[in-house]
């Protein structure tokens, strides 16, 4: 395995990696460990436009037009 050394980091970003680490019970380089492959080695969640792309071409708009009913009904009587 590598070894992976970051410099310059601001106090700010190390204490919040440190408090995370805390929360899940792991030290703050197991922490950045996790960060790292979670950011990087999980699958790309698609976007709404391309899980929109994938639905097939089923018909026409007008296969699906709304017919209006030209009675009213009282859902109540």
């Amino acid at each position: 395995m590598a070894n992976l050394v970051v410099r310059n980091i601001d106090d700010d970003v190390v204490k919040a990696l440190k408090a995370l680490a805390g929360k899940h019970g792991i030290s703050a380089e197991a922490e950045h460990r996790r960060i790292l492959e979670a950011a990087l080695l999980r699958p790309k969640k698609k976007s709404f436009v391309e899980a929109l792309q994938t639905i097939p071409n089923v018909g026409l708009d007008s296969d699906f037009e709304r017919v209006q009913d030209d009675q009213e009904t009282d859902v109540f009587s």
